[in-house]
């Protein structure tokens, strides 16, 4: 592994740690007042981490091999694949499960803050230095 998977790897992490304690966060302030749905919280927020694991797996494990062989093409194909099967996961939970939609865009947005976080933690800390 070189220097440059082993940072990805890390910061993919801390993003989901950042990801988790902002959505335990949201649930212990706005969950008690019945502000949000818990259960919808969770969900958009299991998903959006589920979703951002297998994209960075996917790129590591599936984008850059093809990339090494020149076959990006069938590398991002499969990649719009999993785009879609997430897509209809994604309408199946809303209209099986009657999710409430603004708690669960609440979660599934969670993670966009979590990045935000950690990229300013990283620009504070390159700053030190």
């Amino acid at each position: 592994m070189s220097a440059v998977e082993a940072t990805a790897k890390k910061t993919i992490l801390r993003i989901e740690l950042w990801h988790g304690a902002l959505l335990l966060v949201l649930l212990a302030a706005l969950g008690p007042q019945r502000f949000v749905d818990p259960v919808a919280l969770l969900a958009g927020g299991l998903f959006m981490a589920v979703n951002f694991i297998l994209l960075s797996l996917g790129i590591a494990w599936v984008l850059m091999p093809f990339a090494g062989k020149g076959r990006v093409k069938a590398g991002v194909g499969l990649l719009a694949v999993k785009i879609l099967i997430f897509l209809a996961l994604l309408s199946g939970l809303f209209f099986k499960f009657n999710l409430d939609a603004l708690s669960f865009s609440l979660g599934f947005s969670t993670l966009i803050l979590a990045i935000v976080i950690e990229a300013v933690r990283v620009k504070l800390k390159a700053e030190e230095t």
